[in-house]
């Protein structure tokens, strides 16, 4: 579930209070646990598609069709897995640049400047039916 554009407005303040008090802990913080993570996460679904297949594999073999079914649900999930561990991985140079990087404010102005023109059309067609 993504994060509502409050909780995302309060999580960049919380992430500019930490650089302002502390940047050396920030950015030890930011950039290769997470990375680290990740890559472990993805390496953990690959090894367990492997066991997934070696699950389907053997169901055929003994000819158990729930065991190869539990196999392809195995790889299935571990595909999953692997796929969003990968996307959610940050670049090696992202970690450098913290959350006042150009990318970041220009990406933050746009997202900002198009939720402020569908709050204030919200509010107009609102205030246009409490009008009539």
């Amino acid at each position: 579930m993504p994060l509502s554009e409050h909780e995302q407005r309060m999580l960049e303040q919380m992430e500019r209070a930490l650089y302002a008090e502390d940047p050396k802990f920030a950015t030890a913080l930011e950039g290769s646990g997470l990375r680290t993570y990740t890559r472990r996460r993805v390496y953990q679904a690959v090894v367990g598609f492997l066991v997934g297949i070696a699950l389907l594999m053997a169901g055929m073999v003994a000819q158990l069709i729930w065991v190869s079914v539990v196999g392809f649900l195995v790889m299935l999930g571990c595909a999953v897995l692997a796929v969003t561990g990968w996307r959610k991985a940050p670049k090696p140079g992202d970690g450098a640049r913290g959350p006042g990087g150009a990318q970041a404010r220009r990406q933050a102005r746009s997202r900002r400047s198009m939720m402020d023109r569908i709050e204030d059309r919200w509010q107009r067609r609102r205030d246009e039916q409490q009008g009539h």
